[in-house]
């Protein structure tokens, strides 16, 4: 049981909610600890030999094309602001052709009449599209076919596995069996029809989780590294009590930084021989500056949460607008770097390191 066992407890819906309001009306960045992007530059090419137009930053990810290296990481669902926010992010997500998660999946199951908050696929026919589970689910009566449910729920390219061990033991109604969770993951992994996704909410993957995710046949890490939005802060914000609040607090800078993440789980990847295997990058990304600099540092795809979720709650067309920001911002960045494509942006000499003091 949670340390939080004796707490007072929420509904799924009530707690969504809860999630949203203090995402968009509190300050829940990690208060110190940063996602080490800042110690990277591009390095400046005055003389970059290419055209604008002819920067291509496209990607292929489990057999759909990506305009641009951009994710929209998984957030909401279960309530009537959830469907309105993911509704408008799927069509802005359609409209620049970029990729999208959903939020956690797990109400729309337990709850046949909310499932439509998160169904977007007829606003989105093109992109690719990842459901979302809480892996600790597994332990607690979840298997191979809510699994399938919930990629069928949204008609689904992929299944997404949440790790947020630190978020259930900080809630009053978290879930903190975690004993045996890897052997029901592999299962997912050789059961399902689609690739498997396994990824942090903000804490990062450290070298020895990365290794037991691989050889359990997670098909893609998203390492979700520290350094963005912190959820114990989020939880501190909607703790019950003064002692789970004391609790939260504690862990406002725990984990790993999104870069140091990053890097530690392509060396990983590529010393098990699995080049071909995705890594998405998120975690306090918030420029196209920071989608290229991890790009160069090895992710196929970047995920953001906080930029977007504040656009969508005004209309799709925000969205779109955020989007196209972030893609201008990265397609100049890649110009000025001489970088014409994602490889040439991972090319020796187009980062350089630089240490912040």
């Amino acid at each position: 049981m949670s340390v939080a066992q004796k707490e007072p407890t929420l509904t799924i819906d009530q707690r969504k909610a809860d999630h949203i309001r203090i995402n968009l009306e509190e300050d829940v960045q990690f208060p110190t600890l940063s996602t080490g992007l800042e110690h990277y530059r591009l390095v400046h090419q005055a003389l970059p030999e290419i055209d604008l137009a002819d920067v291509d930053l496209s990607v292929q990810v489990f057999g759909r094309c990506v305009k641009a290296p951009i994710l929209v990481s998984s957030m909401t669902g279960g309530t009537a602001q959830a469907q309105l926010i993911n509704r408008n992010l799927a069509e802005a997500a359609q409209v620049r052709g970029l990729a999208m998660g959903l939020g956690s999946q797990r109400a729309g199951l337990e709850q046949s009449e909310v499932a439509a908050t998160f169904r977007v696929r007829d606003l989105a026919p093109d992109i690719l599209l990842l459901a979302n589970l809480g892996a600790v689910q597994l332990n607690y009566g979840y298997g191979v076919d809510e699994c399938r449910r919930s990629v069928e729920m949204i008609e689904a390219d992929g299944l997404i596995l949440h790790l947020n061990p630190l978020q259930e033991v900080l809630q009053p109604e978290g879930d903190s069996r975690w004993r045996g969770l890897l052997q029901r993951i592999e299962q997912v992994c050789r059961s399902l029809p689609v690739p498997v996704v396994a990824k942090e909410v903000g804490w990062g993957i450290s070298a020895q989780t990365a290794r037991r995710l691989f050889d359990a046949g997670i098909r893609a890490i998203d390492v979700a590294g520290a350094g963005g939005t912190s959820w114990s802060q989020v939880e501190m914000h909607r703790a019950p009590t003064l002692r789970l609040r004391r609790l939260a607090a504690a862990f406002a800078d725990w984990g790993i930084p999104t870069a140091e993440s990053l890097q530690t789980v392509c060396r990983v990847r590529d010393e098990m021989g699995l080049t071909e295997v995705p890594i998405f990058a998120s975690g306090g990304i918030r420029s196209g500056q920071d989608i290229a600099k991890c790009v160069a540092l090895g992710a196929d795809l970047v995920g953001l949460a906080s930029p977007f979720l504040k656009r969508a709650v005004e209309s799709a067309q925000a969205v779109a607008d955020e989007m196209e920001m972030l893609e201008a911002e990265l397609r100049i960045a890649a110009f000025c770097s001489g970088a014409a494509d994602v490889a040439g942006l991972r090319a020796p000499g187009v980062l350089q390191h630089r240490p912040v003091h």
